[in-house]
């Protein structure tokens, strides 16, 4: 990842980190306020959150943190890691399920050509931590390409895939995730 990608990661997470602030502190904050906790121009927020109630949904979810990073955080395999983080996104869908298709909504055709993604922001952060004990073991680019390869296959959109398209349940819905994700694990350190 270059540094303008980072440092585009860093500023969503500023915005979205302030606007989880304010909320917590009981306030539903404007847009102006947002900007002035994020230390960024009100602009620089809509860049990144096309409405105000995609980025307080940006900011509410930013709470998962604490269900998801202890899930794979605390072991050393790289597959089991990556199925605790699998399980751990896709057992919130269920509570977050409207809150996800209400962003999608929001989000889906609203990137342009060289324009910074607008979300999945934090499953790719927790991909990437997931597979850290892989840095050594895989070449740059294909640990790219399966960082890339594993965003589809957890979240809100491929449950809504599978559950929408498909008919299954949240459960088979799951399992169908933790198993395409140990496929490509599988296909990356196989070559």
């Amino acid at each position: 990842m270059g540094t303008r990608e980072a440092q585009r990661r860093r500023t969503r997470k500023a915005i979205v980190q302030a606007a989880a602030r304010l909320l917590a502190d009981g306030s539903e904050p404007s847009v102006a306020e947002i900007a002035e906790a994020a230390e960024v121009s009100r602009r620089t927020v809509y860049l990144y959150f096309p409405t105000l109630e995609h980025l307080l949904a940006d900011a509410a979810l930013e709470a998962a943190r604490d269900r998801v990073e202890p899930r794979f955080e605390l072991e050393g395999d790289p597959a089991r890691r990556l199925e605790g983080l699998v399980r751990a996104l896709q057992q919130g869908f269920a509570e977050t399920e409207a809150l996800g298709r209400t962003i999608i909504r929001h989000t889906v055709g609203a990137r342009h050509a060289g324009a910074t993604p607008r979300r999945g922001y934090r499953r790719v952060e927790w991909i990437e931590r997931a597979l850290e004990p892989l840095r050594e073991e895989l070449p740059p680019e294909r640990l790219d390409r399966l960082v890339s390869a594993l965003t589809l296959v957890m979240g809100w959109e491929a449950m809504i895939v599978l559950e929408d398209t498909r008919g299954l349940t949240h459960a088979d819905a799951e399992e169908v995730c933790v198993w395409a994700a140990r496929a490509l694990l599988a296909a990356a350190r196989a070559g």
